[in-house]
């Protein structure tokens, strides 16, 4: 089957050219009608044409929404959070005097869904229910603490305002299949300027929303913190459930996060694996062991070898429920 969305009346005179100079055979077509309509005949599409909608009112429940806001806690991975475990900058306070939210994907629920989402390249804005990042961060901080959004503020509006601290939200656009090929990995325009911009005005935190790792090195130094939020679909209340302390980062990377596309690709044991943050990787917060977290901070070449082997298997059996039992305990002990 080819899925040609949009040019399909080209599609068919050229697969129709083709049959008559004999490059296609008929017998090839017939084979593969055969076994499309096979499939469909055995699912009884033609006798219930029709969704079953006896689930429909199961959409969106409260109890389902709870289940994402959870699974978006656990895959939020922490970078960067502070210059020293001493001087750790999340969690935030919920009580501030005014802070700042920016950034393209703060307010932006299409954004945080991505591709295949409503529609085939996803969208930008309220393409469904949901809450995004700034409103959750609204919800999550005290009354009497005052947010200011500005989606990307210019020096002028960062000298005139006294924020206590700000939370940058930047990313990727969505995209679907080979939309999504990109050959600088960058954030969205005006991601970079945002992040420059208020994070040399004031203390800040900044969320990636992507589906990937993408270049991010050169602003790391202006930042005090680090967040791969990842695509946290309609349940932004995780990001911030996260962020001011209701819940620990625990989160590890499920892949090298490169300092530039010319490295890539890189993996794990390549003679120059060279990353900015390496597979497994993943900070907590007020930890036990300060410093220790993931693969990056492992005592010597065979613990972290062990750690990635442990980590690529038991990634082959999260498929069920034991899987996901053992990954969730190893993370917990390191």
């Amino acid at each position: 089957m080819v899925m040609v969305p949009y040019n399909y009346t080209d599609y068919i005179d050229d697969l129709t050219s083709l049959v008559e100079k004999g490059i296609i055979s008929m017998s090839r077509i017939d084979d593969a009608v055969r076994r499309i309509l096979r499939v469909k005949f055995t699912m009884g599409l033609f006798e219930n044409p029709l969704a079953d909608l006896s689930f429909a009112d199961q959409l969106g429940k409260q109890e389902h929404r709870e289940l994402a806001r959870e699974a978006v806690r656990k895959s939020l991975v922490l970078l960067k959070n502070g210059n020293s475990p001493n001087q750790q900058f999340l969690p935030l306070p919920k009580k501030a005097r005014k802070i700042l939210v920016a950034g393209s994907h703060a307010s932006n629920l299409g954004y945080q869904c991505g591709g295949w989402s409503i529609q085939w390249m996803g969208g930008s804005g309220d393409i469904t229910t949901g809450t995004t990042i700034l409103d959750a961060i609204k919800s999550t901080v005290a009354d009497s603490t005052t947010v200011v959004y500005s989606d990307n503020p210019d020096d002028s509006f960062m000298k005139h305002n006294d924020f206590s601290f700000a939370v940058v939200v930047v990313g990727e656009p969505p995209y679907a299949e080979t939309v999504g090929d990109s050959t600088d990995l960058a954030i969205l325009d005006p991601g970079p300027d945002t992040i420059r911009t208020v994070c040399s005005a004031v203390k800040c935190a900044v969320v990636i929303v992507s589906g990937r790792p993408v270049v991010i090195e050169p602003y790391v130094p202006l930042m005090e913190a680090l967040v791969a939020a990842w695509l946290p679909g309609t349940e932004g209340q995780g990001v911030a459930d996260v962020l001011f302390g209701d819940y620990n980062f625990t989160g590890k990377l499920p892949r090298t996060w490169f300092k530039s596309v010319d490295q890539l690709p890189m993996n794990v044991g390549d003679p120059h694996y060279d990353p900015l943050y390496p597979f497994g990787f993943g900070l907590t917060i007020n930890s036990s062991l300060p410093g220790f977290s993931g693969a990056d901070s492992l005592r010597d070449k065979k613990q972290r070898a062990l750690y990635i082997v442990l980590c690529s298997l038991i990634s082959a059996v999260l498929i069920n429920d034991l899987g996901i039992e053992v990954f969730q305990h190893l993370a917990a002990l390191l």
